[in-house]
């Protein structure tokens, strides 16, 4: 079997918006939609602190489809074009989607919308075009902090993998090279606990993304 899902080093993620933008030029995502957002988390007071600077905390945490394991949006679909595809991933069939949005009005993470030219249903793919061909998401391709990580849930977060820096100085410094260098999860993010793994709010669905935040409180049950 193979699910495949991204997780997210919260610690590492600086706002950038380069995945969200990514996500849109990548998938040609309408004006005013988004597949992928980048939401800010804070600041608030830290536990044991006065409330004030510098007794605060702050993080990024990006939001799309968690291609779920048991997903809601695929259960309300009149006509089955939702549907989990043999990757694990939830994908929508669009020659049957007839645009009644009860999937998006099911989905616990508002993360669906209607595109009023095609009158269907979109939302993140996990840039599947891409996947196919062995390459990563466009929003783990171009993330700048190297927070974001796609891979195989059967094999563990640890093996997922991220773009990895080439030294054009030796051997092939051509962009073939640098798409398919990678580096995995656990060799590049400093070392985290069992606590420190977290999921979207799960209603029964399972959700699949990873989000992993050391040291801060997590409020993405919220």
């Amino acid at each position: 079997m193979t699910h495949y899902a991204i997780a997210t080093d919260l610690n590492r993620c600086v706002g950038c918006l380069a995945c969200s933008v990514a996500c849109k030029a990548m998938n040609n995502v309408p004006v005013g939609d988004y597949w992928n957002k980048t939401l800010r988390i804070g600041p608030n007071p830290k536990k044991d602190g006065c409330g004030t600077w510098p007794d605060i905390e702050m993080y990024f945490m990006t939001v799309q489809c968690q291609h779920c394991k048991d997903p809601e949006c695929v259960k309300v679909c009149p006509t089955e074009a939702s549907h989990i595809a043999a990757d694990g991933t939830v994908q929508i069939d669009k020659s049957k989607c007839i645009g009644c949005q009860f999937c998006a009005m099911s989905c616990p993470y508002g993360v669906r919308y209607l595109n009023t030219e095609e009158r269907v249903v979109e939302k993140c793919t996990l840039c599947e075009q891409k996947i196919a061909q062995g390459e990563l998401p466009a929003c783990v391709a171009q993330c700048g902090g190297r927070a974001r990580f796609f891979g195989d849930l059967d094999k563990g977060i640890d093996s997922f993998e991220a773009p990895w820096v080439v030294d054009v100085t030796k051997g092939d410094p051509s962009y073939d090279k640098t798409l398919h260098n990678r580096i995995t999860l656990k060799d590049c993010v400093p070392a985290y606990k069992e606590s420190d793994v977290h999921h979207l709010p799960d209603v029964g669905n399972h959700p699949s993304f990873v989000y992993i935040l050391r040291n801060r409180d997590w409020q993405g049950e919220e």
